[in-house]
């Protein structure tokens, strides 16, 4: 049955990691405050501190004691981007969670349509068709899904995409290990969920210097899909005939 999309009453909330972006953090809320600020949603705004070097909190300090939509969480030390995500998605209280990075290249803009598809799915995940990255960051990538599609019999195209819309009740559910968050389309089916890919825009980084390193993520992802592959296929579904549970 079609669930009904969030109405004006329900809330949002926003999941953003950081790890130094000092230079990004103002534009960022600033930004994403006035398109949250055009839907028709009650909205929070939560970004997760992970152990930063630069001066990323005490710009995140000073953003909240201004604006009572932003929470943070900051972590004891950098634990990576599926420790950051799953702290900041337990902390979000609202029956959405969006998933964006804080470099800025994530378009805020594209959030209206991608909501258009929630009610329908259950997740919809954006697919930078149009990358804005260097040569070797996108040949990466594409290797790196194209392995993930093969060894979990998914179709997405762009797993690396932060910008996402989750249903919280389902994403909740999911246990949380390093580096799943490439893999979030198979874990939110696993937990049933209806799950779109959209073309969503994707901008240059103009502030602040990226993380991204290809030999690392390639050892790090054989580990993280061989995981995966083997949850898909040990995945048992009981289906109940019949029951009677009354005293």
């Amino acid at each position: 049955m079609k669930q009904a999309a969030p109405s004006a009453n329900r809330k949002l909330s926003f999941v953003i990691p950081v790890f130094n972006e000092q230079d990004n953090l103002v534009p960022l809320v600033e930004e994403l405050s006035g398109v949250a600020a055009g839907l028709p949603f009650t909205h929070e705004i939560i970004l997760i501190d992970d152990g930063s070097s630069d001066d990323s909190l005490t710009v995140i300090r000073e953003l909240s004691r201004t604006r009572p939509q932003l929470k943070y969480l900051a972590l004891a030390r950098n634990s990576g981007q599926s420790a950051a995500l799953a702290a900041g998605i337990q902390a979000a209280s609202g029956e959405v969670v969006v998933t964006l990075d804080a470099d800025l290249q994530n378009d805020p803009a594209d959030l209206a349509q991608m909501l258009r598809h929630y009610g329908e799915y259950d997740m919809v995940t954006g697919w930078r068709h149009n990358r804005r990255d260097s040569l070797a960051k996108r040949i990466g990538s594409l290797i790196g899904n194209f392995v993930r599609n093969r060894l979990t019999g998914e179709t997405i195209r762009d797993t690396g995409c932060s910008l996402k819309v989750m249903r919280a009740s389902l994403l909740k559910r999911i246990k949380w290990y390093r580096g799943l968050h490439r893999f979030l389309p198979t874990l939110m089916r696993l937990e049933g969920a209806r799950v779109i890919e959209v073309k969503v825009n994707h901008r240059p980084r103009t502030r602040g210097t990226s993380k991204y390193n290809n030999w690392r993520r390639a050892i790090d992802g054989l580990y993280d899909v061989l995981a995966v592959r083997w949850m898909i296929k040990r995945q048992q579904t009981v289906v109940v005939r019949e029951q009677h549970l009354d005293d």
